[in-house]
Parts: C-alpha cells; sequence; structure tokens
C-alpha cells in the first residue's frame, strides 16, 4: 500500500526495520563473493620506466639542431614504428608472451600493444623545447617478464630517436649538398653571362659614364690642340716654301747675272734675301696693315726697283726636288720642308686617330642608357643567384655541424632516468576494489529487492494508507500492547479487491468497518 502514496522519513524507517535482513544479507554475502574471485583472476604486474628528453649539449647560438619538430609529434611517429608488426613480433617470440597456445601472433601482437603505455609528462613549468619526458609502461602475467619487456622497449625508444635524427641530420646534409650543386651551376652560368656582357660592352657599363664624359673633353682639347698645331705647321711650311722660291730666285739671277755680265751687285741680292725673309715672319704673326709690315714691304719694293733697273732672266717657280747644281742654303731649305711635309702627315694621322677615338667615346655616351638597363637585368639575376648559393652553403654547414654533432651523441636525447621496476604486487586484481564493488552491488541488489516487495505489498497498515485508499476518516483503530501479536482474522472489505487491514505490521481490521 505504501506504494500507492508519498513516502515520509518514517516510512522509509518502517521499511527498514521490517525488512533490513533483506538488505544486510547481500551487502554481506557479495563482498565475500568479490574477494573470492580475486582468486579466480589471473593477476597483472605492471613494470614502468621514466625517460627525460636530454636538450643538446651545445647552445644553439653555435650550432643549430637539424631536427625541430615538436617532441610529441615525434614521440608519436616513434610509437607507431615501435608498436609495428617487424618490431613487436621478435619481443613476442623471446619472451613468449601470451602464448597459451589458442591465440595467433595477431592476437598476441594487439594484446601485446594494448599491455604497452606510453604516457608523456605535462611538467608545471613551461618549456619552449616540448615535453621534458614520458614514461614507458608493460602489464604482463609475470613481473620478471613486466621488467624485461619494458627494458626492451625502453631500449627501441632510445636507440629509435639516436638513429631518426642522424638519418634526419645525414638526410638534411645530402640533400643541400645536391641543392649547392645545382645553385653553384647556375651561379656560374650567370658568372659566365655577366663576363661576356662585360667584355662586349667595356666601357659602355654603368659607372663609366663619368671617365667618358672626362675623356671626350680630353680629346676635344687634343684634337683642337692638334687641328692648331696643324694649322701652324702648314703656315711654317708656307713660309719655308716662300723663302725657298726667293732663294731659287736669287740662284737663278745669279746664274744669269754671270753668264750675261749683267748681274746686280751681291750685297744688294742678299739684302733683297734678307728683306723677304723679315716680311714673310712679319706676315705670318700680323696683318698687312700692321706698321712693320707696311715699312718691310716699302723697303722690299724699293729694293726690287733697284734690281730690276738691270737686264732680268724669268725665273723658275722655286721647287723642293734637289738639284745638283743647288747652293748649300736651297738645299737645307728643302729638307727642313720635307721634314715639314712629314711632320704635317704625322699630325694629320694623329688627328684622324683623336677624331675616331672622339667618335668610340661618343657613342658609348648615347647607348650607356640602353646598356645600364640590360646590365642591371643581369647584375640582378648574378646577385640573386649569388645570394641562394651563399645561403645554401650557410645552411650545409650548419647542417654538416648538427650531423657531427647527432654522430657524437651530443644532440637531443632520451636519458633514461628511472630503469624499469620489478612489481612486487600485481596491479590487478585489486583485493579492495572487488571487495566493495560486491558491497555496493549487494547493496543495491537488496534495496531493488525491497523497493520491489513494497511496491507490490497492499498492506494497510496505517489511517495514512486508509485515507490514500478510501478517502474517508477513520472511527477507531484498535491497538495491540504486548511481546507477541494476535493472530487477527483477515477479511474483505469494501468489497473484492480491497487492501487487508493489519495492526502492528499484521492485518488491521478497521473498527467502523
Amino acid at each position: 500500500m505504501l506504494g500507492h502514496r508519498a513516502l515520509t522519513v518514517q516510512d522509509y524507517l518502517t521499511i527498514l526495520k521490517r525488512r533490513w535482513w533483506m538488505i544486510a544479507i547481500p551487502a554481506i554475502i557479495f563482498p565475500i563473493v568479490g574477494y573470492g574471485l580475486t582468486f579466480l583472476v589471473q593477476p597483472q604486474y605492471i613494470s614502468q620506466t621514466l625517460v627525460l628528453v636530454e636538450q643538446q649539449k651545445v647552445p644553439e647560438s653555435y650550432v643549430k639542431a637539424v631536427v625541430t619538430e615538436d617532441l610529441s609529434g615525434r614521440l608519436a611517429s616513434m610509437k607507431e614504428q615501435i608498436l609495428s608488426r617487424s618490431r613487436l613480433q621478435p619481443i613476442i617470440e623471446r619472451f613468449n608472451l601470451f602464448a597459451n597456445g589458442k591465440l595467433s601472433m595477431d592476437d598476441r601482437i594487439d594484446l601485446t600493444r594494448k599491455n604497452i603505455g606510453i604516457t608523456p609528462i605535462q611538467s608545471e613549468i613551461a618549456r619552449t623545447n616540448g615535453l621534458p619526458g614520458f614514461f614507458i609502461s608493460f602489464k604482463a602475467n609475470d613481473p620478471r617478464t613486466a621488467q624485461l619487456v619494458c627494458g626492451e622497449i625502453q631500449s627501441l625508444f632510445v636507440s629509435e630517436n639516436l638513429s631518426d635524427r642522424a638519418a634526419s641530420a645525414a638526410g638534411t646534409t645530402e640533400f643541400l649538398k645536391s641543392q649547392l650543386a645545382d645553385a653553384k651551376a647556375k651561379l656560374d652560368e650567370q658568372d659566365a653571362r655577366l663576363a661576356k656582357f662585360q667584355q662586349t660592352y667595356m666601357g659602355k657599363l654603368p659607372g663609366a659614364e663619368t671617365s667618358n664624359i672626362n675623356m671626350l673633353t680630353t680629346l676635344n682639347t687634343q684634337l683642337d690642340a692638334a687641328t692648331q698645331a696643324l694649322a701652324r705647321m702648314e703656315q711654317d711650311k708656307s713660309y719655308a716654301e716662300s723663302i725657298l722660291s726667293m732663294q731659287q730666285a736669287q740662284q737663278v739671277q745669279q746664274s744669269q747675272a754671270t753668264e750675261h755680265g749683267t748681274a746686280a751687285p751681291q750685297a744688294q741680292q742678299l739684302e733683297l734675301q734678307q728683306l723677304q725673309a723679315q716680311l714673310a715672319d712679319l706676315r705670318a704673326r700680323y696683318t698687312d696693315d700692321y706698321p712693320d709690315v707696311v715699312s718691310a714691304q716699302r723697303k722690299v719694293n724699293e729694293l726690287e726697283r733697284k734690281i730690276a733697273q738691270a737686264p732680268t732672266t724669268p725665273v723658275s717657280p722655286a721647287s723642293s726636288a734637289p738639284k745638283p747644281t743647288d747652293s748649300l742654303s736651297v738645299q737645307q731649305m728643302r729638307a727642313q720642308i720635307r721634314a715639314m711635309d712629314l711632320g704635317i702627315a704625322q699630325k694629320k694621322r694623329d688627328q684622324a686617330e683623336v677624331q675616331a677615338q672622339l667618335r668610340t667615346y661618343q657613342d658609348r655616351v648615347a647607348s650607356s642608357p640602353a646598356v645600364e638597363e640590360e646590365y642591371k637585368s643581369i647584375t640582378r639575376d648574378n646577385q640573386t643567384a649569388q645570394a641562394f648559393y651563399d645561403d645554401l652553403l650557410n645552411k650545409l654547414n650548419q647542417s654538416k655541424m648538427a650531423t657531427d654533432l647527432e654522430r657524437r651523441q651530443q644532440g637531443e636525447q632520451f636519458r633514461v632516468m628511472d630503469e624499469p621496476n620489478l612489481p612486487e604486487s600485481p596491479s590487478s586484481p585489486k583485493r579492495p576494489v572487488f571487495v566493495m564493488g560486491g558491497l555496493f552491488l549487494g547493496l543495491a541488489l537488496g534495496l531493488a529487492f525491497v523497493a520491489l516487495l513494497e511496491y507490490l505489498d497492499t498492506a494497510i497498515r496505517s489511517e495514512r494508507d486508509i485515507w490514500a485508499f478510501t478517502k474517508l476518516p477513520t472511527l477507531g483503530v484498535i491497538g495491540f500492547t504486548g511481546e507477541q501479536e494476535p493472530v487477527v482474522a483477515k477479511r474483505k472489505l469494501f468489497g473484492r479487491g480491497s487492501p487487508d487491514i493489519t495492526a502492528g505490521g499484521k492485518p488491521l481490521m478497521n473498527a467502523g468497518g
């Protein structure tokens, strides 16, 4: 009847008082059964070791590590490699793990994997290089086997870390060597292209503009000087030729005068020759209006009139070609004129050479902008190739040092802090856990059984039950005092299916019923 109304604390206490033995019996039996089961379950022993990550002994400011992957990622990769079939099967066969004759090798490998534990250490102190270390554990039926297998797995992790880092460093070095060879070939190609360009456009390259302009100025000055010198040499030649003409005329006149006996006095001829030479010299330096030139011209004219009064013979033009009958002065003058001709020819060649050089430098200055643009493109590619080559060379040197560091085992490595322990007691089954589990299970079953019985029980034991069932007030209740409860005959009230009425835990008959 209690299941048909809300229960109070007093109702719960009443139920517990009435049915406590139904809860106590399973609460006592089940812990005993759980304790007994611990003797039937095969014990399991766990051996554990601690592996710490030791950083490289050489500061990274001197030698940078090649392997920069986070330890968590490397640990996961190494775990997959070590838990592979090729690594575990030799261990299983050596220590005869899980060999009960019913399991295949695949099942034994799966069981071995499940019994291996890898637990990273989560340090409270922040680390920039990843995890500080990890635990390795193995669970087996025998403590000695658990210790030996845990040691084997630990050795696999240590050796795998060393080999992986050494292989990674060596592979990086080999890769950088191949890349450096390619970069060197490209750099040599760029150097050859730059050298060919510099050879082709020598004098037109950027930076040569100032020297070209200065050279143009110098060549223009040289050309002006050569032109002026050439003009003076030609003027000197004209003067020498005029003197030669006069000497030849004088020589002819003297020859004719000697033959006809009408020769002018020797003194007048010499004087005329001197005056004409003086006049030619003055005309070379001054204009015809200059007073000295006018005076000299007047003297020459007067002397010529005097000489002209005497009979004369036509004089042939002066010639620079030597004649056997020429006087010594004429021969010397002709030699001077020939030297002047040679000097003029040489000066003209010098002038032509200067003009050619001038045209060359003018062409260099004119073509400098286009050459500079192409030169920038070539040098930019060359600088890029050089920078790439230098960077690879630096990385290769760093990689070589890191590889040597790994070979000397001076880089990051795993250090075994705690060797695998020999477990003294099994990790499972845990008898306290089995006992407490049996106790909780017994209490739960006892409470569930009592709750079911109370739900199915329709007996009326109090006025609250009568009110919950009939909604009628109670006229009276027959009480009972004594050591034993009377046996009262049961009868049905309120028709078929009505609840029994009990007193003191037994059916109670309503006095008004």
